[in-house]
């Protein structure tokens, strides 16, 4: 650590400086140690990919990048943040989830502050717990591949019940994901696999517009009329379950409650939660 670079923060918390001696304006804590961490300013741009099932698909989009965020704290995954007067993390889903929406496939972007060597040498005591010091500590070479392998490791370990971790990998600083389509699959109890039910499909995938009221947020008392049949590419029904893929687009996409309401299904019919299976991205 560099000598006297550490101060005691009005709340009994250590704000740990630079070396010309100003404050760094990206600041976390680290599990209950009453430290904030710092890193430099060099990062990358890790792409998460994971599963969520379970009672926590029932999480917020805000809830679930909390619960993302505070297990990075715990596996000592440095999160660059903005800068300015509230700073916050640089990590984000670019497809919400939707409340209720089990997922095979989401993907977290997060910007990753990496500690140079000479910073690890000097920090590796007082901050055992950072990625970069535990390469270090085993002689590893801090290359992608062993930050990509050792967040892995170390955030699998950290992600309640419910989580997944499918991959970790390194892209470009600059590259941004936008999603171009999406698939849910819709188990339906056998008893309500009728032809009533078949009929149904295809009478919507011959429909040329499918205008529906939708409203901002259930408690909204304003709402506006939508034809939301450009967002649906497909529709099948496979072994009782019923397959559908979605465009996603700038101007949005079809919501799962607005699927359900155009195939006259409602909660009770179905065999278990609604999926998100698959997602396709744009990257540029």
């Amino acid at each position: 650590m560099i000598e006297n670079a550490c101060l005691r923060g009005k709340d009994g918390h250590n704000l740990y400086l630079r070396e010309d001696r100003r404050p760094y304006p990206d600041l976390y804590r680290l599990d209950s140690a009453k430290e904030y961490i710092i890193g430099l300013d060099d990062s990358i741009l890790l792409l998460v990919r994971f599963k969520i099932g379970g009672r926590l698909r029932f999480l917020s989009h805000a809830e679930t990048l909390r619960v993302l965020q505070r297990a990075c704290a715990r596996a000592g995954v440095t999160i660059q943040h903005t800068q300015g007067f509230n700073p916050h993390p640089r990590m984000s889903l670019p497809l919400p989830r939707p409340v209720g929406v089990e997922s095979d496939d989401e993907l977290l972007c997060m910007r990753v502050l990496v500690r140079d060597a000479s910073c690890v040498m000097r920090r590796a005591k007082e901050i055992p717990n950072a990625i970069e010091c535990v390469l270090e500590a085993q002689n590893a070479p801090i290359t992608q591949d062993a930050i990509r392998n050792t967040i892995m490791a170390r955030l699998s370990e950290q992600l309640p019940e419910g989580f997944e971790l499918l991959s970790v990998s390194i892209t470009k600083a600059d590259t941004s994901f936008v999603p171009s389509s999406a698939t849910y699959v819709l188990p339906v109890r056998p008893r309500c696999v009728t032809a009533d039910l078949k009929a149904r499909i295809k009478q919507v995938l011959a429909s040329q517009s499918l205008r529906l009221e939708r409203k901002k947020d259930p408690e909204s008392l304003k709402s506006k009329t939508l034809d939301v049949r450009g967002f649906l590419k497909s529709i099948e029904l496979e072994d009782s379950c019923v397959i559908v893929r979605c465009n996603v687009s700038p101007a949005g996409s079809i919501r799962v409650e607005e699927i359900l309401q155009l195939l006259e299904l409602d909660v009770e019919k179905l065999a278990a939660p609604v999926r998100r299976t698959s997602v396709q991205w744009n990257s540029n």
